[in-house]
């Protein structure tokens, strides 16, 4: 799950600069608009995992996932969009004719 959002987002970005938005822009959009549907992905999850807490053989298993799951998405939303204009920022958006080739 973690993976694809980060990928869905990543993915997100491209296509807003591909329509000639700028970098900050397209990024700025893209995390707003992503970010409704990654955070209550992870909420259910976690709020899933939440009955393990009481069961003392998996209590330590579902604790560690949940808050692994926590961190993972405030890093992808977080992370992933500041690399992106670290690693993107003097380069021009790519054209559709070299995608297709």
């Amino acid at each position: 799950m973690l993976i694809k959002n980060g990928i869905v987002l990543i993915e997100e970005i491209d296509l807003m600069r591909d329509e000639g938005m700028p970098l900050k822009s397209a990024v700025v959009e893209a995390s707003t608009s992503r970010l409704r549907p990654v955070v209550l992905a992870a909420v259910t999850t976690i709020l899933g995992m939440a009955p393990l807490l009481s069961d003392p053989f998996f209590a330590s298993m579902s604790v560690t996932i949940m808050g692994g799951l926590a961190f993972a998405t405030v890093l992808t939303l977080v992370a992933a969009p500041v690399l992106y204009c670290v690693l993107f920022r003097g380069r021009a958006p790519a054209k559709e004719e070299h995608r297709s080739q």
